[in-house]
């Protein structure tokens, strides 16, 4: 979406999209620069499996450069999709037709909606048609490109249809449902299945009230009666207009409101699983490697605080040696993380170890406490040494189950993707929904993406 400004100050949409672009260009500088460094012989290989995300990731800052934002509808056969899109085009371009499967590829048309806003409309196939794992392959494609869907039926929701508006929810993308072809419907009829869509709505917790919409794209023929000069009368067809400015209207409002805003978070979800799928690749081609790295640190920490008799420089060694490891798993993955993230991941290993490393640290403590005392004491009696050899024996086994139980810990959250940091695609998304307004339909998402803490 392109929209002219008379200010040097940028919107709040501009300013999502500049963190966006920041986020993933920084992304892709770090992956690129790690994984060509010469000392890394295995990285040639690994890179030709991460190029297709890669492209993703490219293909995203393009996409965020050229403020276009993509609109999908979807849909089963015969609801009227292309006839929708054709409304909103203000003429007929995409093929329509009373048989099914008119639409057997997807097929995208650029809509200038006034002279602020650029829109790709993408016509779909019906959800329903034949040869399903290449259509759901596609649908699920054109569905993960997508800033908005729309999603068309022309009657009450059936089964197959509520599962397919589930299954599109899964994007996590707003989604207006069209209620087309109101002109085949009685006034009566109409309003009632417009109610049941607004109560499935309400009931299921998928959409409000205004977020579905009634049009006739493409109305069906009326037979009127004519009367000509001569004073002869005859009857013709004629084809009522399109009935979708509240639709269009409701579009642009979107748009103008927070469009930019839609293609940022668009982009973010995309470049974060992108990225999840960068470590899940990178984590399995160094599987070996980062488990001998977690045994080493294991030793090293089990020995260090056995040596060590001061109790509490115990607990700040072993916090050290954990903080080094995880740091030293994500060099190996070649994910970015700095102090501070290692601090905050090792935080969240710990409290949703439903306690077990927690009480780790209190037995930790216990035994060095008393190895301390028998340090302490052990001029006194010899017989203390062999009681400070016990509790160092005890400790350092604690401290290497805490060590691996780290490390294994360590290597989940990584396989996830270094998302966080200042410009990590998880810290942007949450701070554009942080500042999302109750009255917008990316509020209306704000649980289903908000990133992982």
């Amino acid at each position: 979406m392109s929209i002219r400004q008379t200010s040097s100050v940028p919107t709040a949409g501009e300013s999502h999209i500049n963190r966006a672009r920041a986020s993933i260009r920084q992304a892709l500088s770090w992956y690129s620069n790690n994984l060509r460094k010469p000392n890394q012989h295995s990285n040639s290989q690994l890179l030709k499996q991460l190029k297709p995300e890669f492209d993703s990731l490219n293909s995203l800052v393009n996409k965020l450069d050229s403020n276009v934002i993509a609109i999908a509808a979807f849909g089963l056969v015969s609801r009227g999709k292309s006839a929708v899109l054709n409304a909103l085009l203000g003429q007929k371009i995409l093929q329509t037709g009373p048989l099914n499967g008119v639409t057997q590829w997807c097929r995208s048309v650029q809509w200038v909606a006034n002279d602020k806003v650029q829109v790709e409309l993408i016509d779909t196939p019906g959800l329903d048609e034949i040869d399903g794992e290449a259509r759901s392959q596609m649908a699920e494609d054109v569905a993960r490109k997508a800033d908005l869907i729309l999603f068309v039926v022309s009657g009450d929701i059936t089964q197959t249809e509520y599962q397919a508006l589930c299954k599109l929810r899964q994007y996590q993308k707003p989604l207006i449902l069209v209620f087309n072809k109101i002109d085949l419907y009685p006034d009566i009829d109409r309003q009632a299945i417009y109610q049941n869509l607004q109560e499935l709505g309400a009931t299921k917790g998928e959409m409000l009230p205004d977020e579905i919409v009634m049009v006739a794209a493409e109305p069906t023929p009326l037979e009127v009666r004519v009367e000509w000069a001569n004073g002869a009368s005859g009857y013709e067809w004629e084809t009522p207009a399109p009935q979708i400015d509240e639709l269009k209207q409701k579009i642009l409002n979107i748009l103008n409101r927070e469009g930019k805003s839609l293609l940022a978070l668009n982009a973010l979800v995309q470049a974060q699983k992108a990225q999840e799928k960068i470590a899940s690749i990178t984590v399995g081609d160094r599987q070996q490697q980062a488990e001998d790295l977690i045994w080493k640190y294991t030793r090293y920490k089990a020995i260090a605080i056995a040596l060590n008799p001061v109790a509490l420089l115990d607990v700040l060694g072993g916090f050290v040696t954990d903080l080094a490891l995880i740091r030293a798993l994500a060099r190996l993955y070649n994910l970015p993380m700095t102090g501070y993230e290692a601090a905050k991941l090792l935080k969240t290993i710990i409290f949703s170890s439903g306690g077990l490393l927690v009480g780790e640290l209190g037995s930790s403590l216990f035994w060095g406490l008393g190895k301390t005392s028998a340090a302490l004491s052990s001029g006194e009696n010899p017989v203390n040494i062999s009681t400070y050899a016990g509790a160092a024996t005890i400790q350092a086994g604690i401290a290497a189950y805490g060590c691996y139980a780290v490390g294994q810990a360590a290597q989940v959250y990584l396989e996830r993707g270094c998302t966080w940091g200042q410009f990590g695609a998880s810290t942007v998304i949450a701070e554009i929904l942080a500042r999302t307004e109750p009255n917008t339909i990316i509020y209306r998402l704000r649980q289903e993406l908000s990133p992982f803490e």
